[in-house]
């Protein structure tokens, strides 16, 4: 057997002059086989490739019986052969006829053969045959022997998929077969139903040239890559919304690690040194890494593999000088974007014409990059675990946001049967539409104003279609993630003007700048911080730099001229900050006056409740504002101290229990005695049984996505809120961890439309 790099260089050379002779593929794949067999020193080489119908079909063979070839089949799971294309693995054997999975084939003339070496031939981590060798004595091959015939394998598959062999539809159909209405259950984090193709947020490297013609050169581009790849690890461990401590920072230490692994490296310049391509190295090495830790009987390790593959993709797409996200490529007409995780900014950098869905393996009901795809319309669903290795590009699946699933190619049944869900949910559109110009008035008389939150221009024509009553948020924040500089004043003014001129009288909440934690901005510099949601964002930022919030603030004044004017200030902790905030915009108010500008026509100065410390301050704070808005998302955050951007915790509380009820109850209280308005514009305004119990706990104003205005609107108009709030007087005191069943018992006894 070949067990040097030397040799292995000389059978790859020999491939490689092999393939590129003028003659048939099948005539060119007879004289490989022989190759192989001669320089491994092996008895039998053969080669099965798939066939339609989960077959393996023997190809070529040197040592067996050759009236086999294309008349000796394995169903895929059937015998060796078949055992390996099931499992993607090698197989090593010393004496094959006593394996189990045996399976003799008279036809072969195998009978004499007892050592058994095969392994997949793998193409985009599909397998599309197998390669195997034998020898008559019995004997167990070494790690190098294994291998060698990996590596082989790996020119094979480029051979096979330049055609001529197989069509390569026939893998799809096997593929799709296999993987027919394959089933994920995830969270819902953006409701709605998508069905397209699968792109790959970090797209995976097609490696077109496996074989070198210069080792020397391929080391040095091996390096660069090595030097970028460490390069850009350090760069995200410096991210400012990555906390010295956790669990995310681990998986980085990790890949630095790796990274800087000495042993790593050496593995990949042996497998340049055998005659393999920088990025065919890289895909040796982790195909063996692979295959060594899914054997290993500790847990942690083989959780490792997910990261390691991360890792090679990585040096992949350096080597090959790739984007480093889809969204720079070109994206079908019906794109869903696959993701390990994103940020609500990478999320945008995204052609929303061509955008229908997303798919996270991590990620929250509460995180910005579901809030700013709920604000989309972008149906999302997180917490997909193991999704990525099952995906390939251009595969056709289903984003079922509503229920929280994803189905990987769909049989036509399903995909009718989300035909028809489709039309459904279109007749409910309509049904929320015939509503839209009525009020959201409760059937005991009790009227809620509903209003959207938005961020962008293209969410403003939602108010007219929606019917909601105005912005009760708008994220100023998302036009200084989505550029590379701060937007100049003018930026500014053009698109807060715009805004207000869309709303057309309708009331306009502008919450200021809310930057920092999982927000960052690329342009300003942070220091890294161990608990970024807890560190110096929003007004905490705002009031250390002032001149960044008068420049916001003398932005929002000139486009509103004299116009109603209503800002609110995010993240205040104590009463002292709002008045801080507020003395930097009253500064703002003082210059339009000495320049004998507009001033607006009624300046309403309002703050964000999200931090808990604030509700305790209400008798001091309730005098200075003109309204007050309840962030939930962040609210709920800091009062259970779970951070909402972790998946472990995503559900482990819920809003819908006595603790929540008696703050939001304190809160809504206290603004009602003091004649402040009150809005709540969290997630939580968004969902029929949780904004059921809001307007059971006072609330008189929500703020939501635009998509959640039909269905809350349907609610409230059948809901008795008297009935409610007695029931929630019940509730509040009691020690449940959730009384969410009891909510929902109360909506199906009242006809409450949840």
């Amino acid at each position: 057997m070949v067990t040097s790099p030397a040799g292995g260089r000389v059978l790859l050379r020999r491939l490689r002059e092999a393939m590129a002779e003028p003659q048939s593929p099948q005539t060119r794949l007879d004289k490989i086989v022989r190759i192989i067999a001669a320089n491994m020193v092996a008895e039998v080489c053969s080669v099965y490739l798939m066939r339609a119908g989960d077959w393996l079909e023997l190809y070529a063979t040197e040592g067996l019986n050759p009236s086999a070839v294309h008349n000796s089949r394995l169903k895929v799971g059937q015998g060796l052969v078949g055992d390996i294309a099931a499992h993607a693995r090698p197989l090593n054997l010393s004496d094959a006829p006593e394996h189990p999975n045996f399976v003799y084939l008279p036809e072969t003339g195998e009978e004499a053969f007892h050592s058994f070496l095969g392994v997949p031939v793998l193409r985009a981590a599909r397998v599309i045959g197998v390669l195997a060798v034998q020898n008559q004595t019995r004997r167990h091959y070494t790690e190098e022997e294994v291998e060698n015939l990996q590596t082989v394998a790996m020119v094979m598959a480029e051979m096979v998929a330049q055609g001529g062999l197989i069509d390569p539809s026939e893998w799809e159909e096997a593929a799709t077969k296999r993987g027919s209405s394959m089933r994920f259950k995830g969270l819902r984090m953006a409701e709605g139903i998508a069905m397209g193709h699968a792109v790959l947020h970090e797209p995976r490297v097609e490696i077109t040239q496996m074989i070198a013609d210069d080792a020397g050169v391929e080391r040095q581009r091996l390096t660069r890559g090595i030097d970028a790849l460490r390069k850009s690890i350090d760069l995200m461990l410096a991210d400012v919304d990555l906390a010295p401590h956790g669990e995310h920072r681990e998986v980085l230490e990790a890949y630095r690690m790796f990274a800087h692994d000495a042993g790593w490296l050496t593995k990949l310049e042996d497998a340049i040194d055998s005659g393999l391509t920088a990025e065919a190295a890289v895909e040796r090495v982790q195909l063996d890494l692979n295959a060594r830790l899914s054997r290993s009987t500790d847990t942690y390790l083989r959780e490792r593999i997910q990261d390691l593959d991360d890792l090679a993709h990585r040096l992949l797409r350096h080597l090959a000088g790739k984007a480093d996200t889809a969204a720079h490529e070109g994206l079908p007409d019906d794109a869903i974007v696959i993701a390990r995780s994103m940020g609500p900014a990478e999320l945008l950098d995204y052609d929303r014409t061509k955008l229908k869905g997303v798919v996270l393996e991590e990620g929250s009901p509460t995180s910005h990059v579901a809030i700013v795809a709920r604000a989309l319309e972008i149906p999302l669903v997180g917490k997909v675990e193991g999704l990525i290795d099952r995906i390939d590009p251009d595969m056709r699946l289903i984003v079922d946001g509503e229920q929280g699933e994803i189905f990987l190619n769909p049989g036509p049944e399903i995909i009718r049967a989300y035909e028809e869900k489709n039309a459904l949910r279109a007749q409910r559109q309509a049904a929320f539409a015939a509503i839209r110009d009525e009020p959201a008035v409760t059937r005991d008389g009790v009227e809620v104003k509903l209003n959207i939150n938005a961020g962008l221009l293209v969410d403003l024509p939602h108010l007219v279609e929606t019917g909601a009553n105005g912005i009760g948020l708008f994220r100023t924040e998302l036009q200084f993630m989505v550029g590379s500089a701060f937007p100049r004043l003018g930026d500014q003014t053009e698109l807060y003007k715009a805004v207000m001129d869309a709303a057309d009288g309708k009331p306009v909440v502008f919450r200021t700048l809310d930057i920092g934690g999982d927000k960052a901005l690329p342009y300003l510099e942070i220091e890294p911080e161990e608990n970024p949601a807890l560190g110096w964002r929003a007004i905490r930022i705002a009031l250390d730099r002032p001149a960044l919030l008068r420049y916001q603030s003398r932005a929002l004044l000139q486009a509103a001229g004299g116009r109603p004017l209503s800002i609110m200030f995010p993240m205040i902790s104590d009463v002292s900050e709002f008045i801080a905030a507020k003395a930097v915009l009253e500064k703002e108010v003082g210059r339009l006056r000495q320049l004998n500008r507009p001033t607006p026509e009624n300046l309403k100065v309002g703050t964000m409740l999200e931090v808990p410390s604030l509700a305790f301050q209400l008798p001091a704070l309730l005098p200075m504002v003109d309204f007050v808005s309840v962030g939930s998302n962040d609210l709920m955050q800091f009062f259970f101290a779970s951070d909402r951007g972790n998946p472990r915790l995503a559900d482990r509380y819920d809003y819908l229990c006595p603790p929540v009820f008696a703050l939001l109850r304190h809160i809504s209280k206290s603004c009602d005695a003091a004649n402040v308005p009150l809005t709540l514009c969290g997630e939580m305004a968004g969902r029929p049984l949780e904004a059921m119990a809001l307007v059971g706990l006072g609330f008189r104003s929500l703020s939501m996505t635009p998509a959640a205005i039909g269905p809350v609107k349907v609610m409230i108009r059948s809901l008795d809120q008297s009935a409610l709030a007695r029931l929630l007087e019940q509730l509040t005191d009691r020690p449940d961890h959730t009384v969410r069943a009891e909510l929902a018992a109360f909506a199906e006894a009242n006809g409450v439309a949840v």
